[in-house]
Order: structure tokens, then C-alpha cells, then sequence
């Protein structure tokens, strides 16, 4: 169980930081500075996780189709979260919608791949 959880923890990290270089790498108004990138990715992966904590109850009790809604709320609010807190500047409206939708979707994709590749032959993870 503990295991579990150390991967679960690890995959989220890597996910959350893949989602922020593949964002910063695409658009120029979305900068953080690399001595300060483990921080901002922690604050992020926090920020995201208890986001999407609270609202999936509450998507899925009021509103059930916007269930699917809730990654990109969730890496909305970790988005303001972490530029409120660390190094990580995100310049203008157009900017702050793009990095919400790369980050979702980079975050999604990668958190649906990483357990595949690194389950063992025997299928457990």
C-alpha cells in the first residue's frame, strides 16, 4: 500500500512537470525559472490534487456531466495557486486559457500513460 502510494505520488509529479515544461515550451507569456522549478511543481501537483479533490464531489453530486470538467478547473486554480506563490508567470488572458488546456491535457494523457510503462510483467504496478 505504501508503494502504491509513493508511485501514485511520483506519477503525479512527473505528470505535473511534463504538463508545466510542454507549456512553457509552447508559449512565450508562460515562464518560471529553472532554479525554482521543483517548487513550483510541488505547489502545483498540491494545489491541483486537493483542487480536483473538491470539486469531483461536488461536479458529481450538482452536476454530473461536468465531471470531466474538473481536470481542467482543478489545473486552473493550481495554475493561479502556484503564480500566486513561486516564480511562475503567466502573461495574459489568451496565455492563461492555452496553458489551462496544454496543461490538462499533457496531465491527462501522461497520467493515463506513465502506470502502463511502468507496470511489471506480471501486470501489477
Amino acid at each position: 500500500m505504501l508503494i502504491r502510494l509513493l508511485v501514485q505520488t511520483a506519477v503525479f509529479l512527473a505528470t505535473a512537470a511534463l504538463g508545466l515544461v510542454v507549456t512553457a515550451a509552447a508559449l512565450p507569456g508562460f515562464r518560471f525559472s529553472w532554479s525554482g522549478f521543483t517548487i513550483v511543481v510541488v505547489v502545483f501537483a498540491v494545489a491541483q490534487n486537493l483542487a480536483a479533490a473538491m470539486a469531483r464531489p461536488l461536479a458529481r453530486k450538482h452536476a454530473p456531466a461536468l465531471v470531466a470538467g474538473v481536470g481542467l478547473v482543478s489545473s486552473f486554480v493550481a495554475l493561479l495557486v502556484a503564480s500566486a506563490f513561486t516564480g511562475l508567470t503567466v502573461d495574459g488572458v489568451v496565455t492563461w486559457v492555452l496553458a489551462t488546456l496544454i496543461i490538462w491535457l499533457v496531465t491527462s494523457v501522461a497520467a493515463w500513460m506513465l502506470p502502463k510503462l511502468t507496470r511489471r510483467n506480471d501486470g501489477r504496478a
